[in-house]
């Protein structure tokens, strides 16, 4: 068993220590008073044992209450005084130097909380430091100076996650939809470089990977960009190649002329995409990752010859990402970026359409590297009023605006504001089974979280441009005058800002006693929904800003708020017995369920979700199936907008193993991943990529999502 400090280390779990820090509270106190040697033994027994029974990694203050309510309950009240006494002038102490401590645990790499934090970031290279020390002075500035205490007690204790603390400090945004159409088109400036029009796709490729990562070191989100902005170009590499080669005309036939052209156009489209793919993996921005990008591909998006050329396009991503990239050891792996998302429609989802060959090498993709995720535009025009877009990274999306001078859908160049979200388990949990206890609570941490949500808000009002020229001055999301604020976006629906809510399975199982896909508890989580989207609702009409229920992923908070509700209302079997709760709508883990059925169910829910949702089915190896992930992608087509195959993609250095790498328990109880092969466990010495909340990580991830992972049943 190990135990978890206050400065993110662990280390084995002593009751040697239990036992000598009674002692010293009972040396404190007059003889009449003192526990005797057996009792002080008992207690460490007692706390002990009910540490053990966590099946977790326990953390000191858990520990150190433990140890509170059984000198209590042992009726040595002065021992109990003293040791209360001890702890309060310890955490004085300690909170002077809390962000010291902090930092020097970052800086030497024996920080266990932050090892795991973030699946994509690497926290032993100086890049990452460096934001994570950043991070933890914004932090401590932001819970001290910016936030009120209620707001951050309920941060602390699970009740709410105030996302992206680290970044509050600043005047950042969460995600954006960048408009690369109008600065490919009419030129940008990059670090006060002014970049012209490319004349080829290759330059408009290298182009756009520069863009990527200076937006992603102006904001802390995921954006997209579309593919279609780049098609254009394709026939700029054509003309190009026609008017450098005029001359072969005399020698070749037209025919012979224009297969040679293509042939080039061809290389250049290689050239192009091999520039995205190869730059976005290796590109590492200001917070010590790579950016977190997303590339749409929607056929839809342009017509003629341009749409002709995306198909080109879209060909050769997904042959590229087929192939993967290599590691270190020259191994042909998967990358965790871009993520790329395909839509489907009429033109492409059915045999014998147009573009059904490009579907049905998405699905090898899919089977292979886990992307593309698909949106069906169909589902998306009824949700949408009547519009089709991508959304803002793995599962923000915008909602429906018309821009008042062309009276047409605007979706390139919006943003999300922020995130909040709910604990809706700790709501149910916090009602004892009262359903009017239920909702009343559910009003107080809704307000909460929209007290919460307008300090975001209002964080961004009176925003100079010139904090992001990319973003705000040179056409990433519009074209403001230097010493201009962004306010005008702020406001009336063109950005959004996120309610975000978790654990909807884990509330329903306890207010109900059944799952939420079952009759009996469904209405109940329909119910919930609704409440959540009301409440949005009459928010925006208040303040006139564009409040939108998300489906949060909770990558490294869904282990927070799991041992937070445990140690608030303890292990309740199908409740808190896991070291993970369930991302917002979805359906458990572990719940037999098959992947048709998951998909229509979840659909209900995604439609209840207007500022962003995603959801999976968990398959294997599906490489020599594809007919399998066919039907599945047309099923997605007719009944959900948007949603992802999730299958394993793994590779063992040491012995070349390219199956699944597993999830075992170690000696101390703790799940680390293990080849099946040849028994390594060096995380070092493999490569194992999982999406675990619409992006795929691989820089392994914390022990609740590990055990989420391991949990996952598969749905086909």
């Amino acid at each position: 068993m190990r135990v978890i400090k206050r400065n993110g280390t662990e280390v084995e779990f002593t009751a040697m220590r239990i036992y000598n820090a009674i002692s010293k509270a009972n040396n404190e106190v007059n003889d009449e008073d003192k526990l005797t040697p057996k009792q002080i033994s008992n207690i460490s027994n007692i706390v002990t044992a009910q540490c053990e029974k966590y099946d977790r990694a326990v953390s000191v203050e858990e520990i150190q209450e433990l140890v509170e309510t059984a000198i209590m309950k042992a009726a040595a009240f002065e021992v109990a005084k003293r040791y209360i006494r001890y702890r309060y002038i310890h955490n004085l102490r300690r909170e002077k130097g809390n962000v010291d401590d902090m930092v020097m645990t970052l800086v030497e790499y024996n920080n266990e909380v932050v090892k795991q934090e973030n699946s994509n970031k690497d926290p032993q290279i100086i890049p990452t430091q460096r934001d994570y020390i950043a991070g933890e002075v914004s932090k401590d500035i932001s819970t001290r100076l910016l936030l009120p205490q209620d707001i951050t007690t309920a941060h602390e204790e699970g009740i709410i996650h105030f996302h992206d603390a680290d970044y509050f400090i600043q005047h950042s945004h969460n995600c954006d939809l960048v408009n690369l159409e109008d600065m490919l088109q009419n030129g940008t400036v990059i670090s006060g470089t002014y970049i012209d029009t490319p004349k080829t796709f290759s330059t408009a490729c290298n182009i756009a990977t520069q863009i990527i990562a200076q937006v992603a070191s102006c904001q802390y989100g995921g954006q997209s960009i579309s593919l279609a902005h780049l098609a254009p170009f394709i026939d700029k590499t054509r003309q190009g190649l026609k008017e450098q080669n005029k001359e072969l005309l005399d020698y070749m036939s037209e025919e012979e002329f224009n297969r040679f052209i293509e042939k080039g156009v061809r290389k250049d489209i290689t050239k192009g995409v091999q520039t995205i793919q190869y730059q976005v993996v290796t590109l590492m921005t200001t917070n010590g990752q790579a950016p977190f990008i997303t590339v749409y591909m929607n056929l839809n998006e342009a017509e003629g010859q341009t749409q002709k050329d995306l198909a080109l396009a879209i060909e050769e991503v997904l042959n590229q990402r087929i192939q993967g990239v290599k590691n270190e050891d020259g191994v042909w792996i998967t990358p965790a970026f871009p993520k790329l998302i395909y839509a489907l429609d009429e033109n492409n989802v059915h045999p014998g359409s147009e573009f059904y060959y490009l579907t049905e090498l998405s699905a090898k993709c899919t089977a292979k590297r886990m992307v593309p995720d698909y949106i069906s535009n169909k589902i998306e025009r009824q949700l949408k009023q009547g519009d089709e877009y991508t959304c803002m990274g793995c599962r923000s999306f915008l909602t429906p605006y018309k821009d008042p001078e062309t009276g047409k859908g605007k979706y390139y160049g919006r943003f999300n504001q922020g995130v909040v979200t709910l604990n809706l388990v700790d709501v149910a949990l916090s009602s004892g089974k009262d359903e009017e206890k239920f909702w009343q609570i559910l009003e107080d941490r809704l307000n909460l979280c929209y007290r919460a949500l307008m300090l975001r808000h209002r964080r961004l009002e009176g925003t100079v441009s010139d904090v992001a020229p990319i973003l705000w001055q040179h056409g990433a999301l519009t074209r403001l005058k230097k010493g201009e604020t962004i306010d005008k976006y702020l406001h009336n629906g063109y950005s959004t800002i996120s309610l975000g809510y978790a654990g909807l399975y884990e509330c329903v199982k306890y207010m109900t006693g059944y799952s939420h896909t079952d009759p009996k508890g469904h209405d109940f989580a329909i119910k919930v929904m609704e409440r959540l989207n009301a409440a949005c609702k009459g928010w925006k009409e208040k303040e006139k800003v564009d409040f939108s229920l998300y489906g949060t992923p909770i990558e490294s908070t869904t282990y927070k708020f799991a041992k937070c509700l445990q140690k608030r209302f303890g292990i309740i079997e199908g409740v808190t017995d896991k070291n993970y709760i369930t991302n917002s709508y979805h359906v458990h883990v572990t719940e037999p369920i098959d992947a048709f059925t998951k998909l229509k169910f979840e659909s209900e829910f995604q439609a209840l979700s207007p500022g962003g949702a995603i959801s999976y089915v968990e398959v294997p190896n599906m490489t020599n199936n594809i007919p399998a992930v066919l039907s599945v992608i047309s099923f997605i087509y007719d009944h959900i907008m948007y949603a992802e195959l999730n299958t394993k993609s793994d590779y063992c250095s040491e012995c070349h193993y390219d199956g699944e790498i597993k999830i075992v328990p170690d000696e101390s109880g703790k799940l680390v991943w293990e080849c099946p092969k040849c028994g390594n466990r060096d995380q070092n010495k493999m490569s194992v990529a999982r999406r675990t909340c619409g992006y795929i990580g691989s820089n392994f991830w914390n022990q609740g999502r590990t055990q989420e992972i391991a949990e996952r049943v598969l749905h086909l």
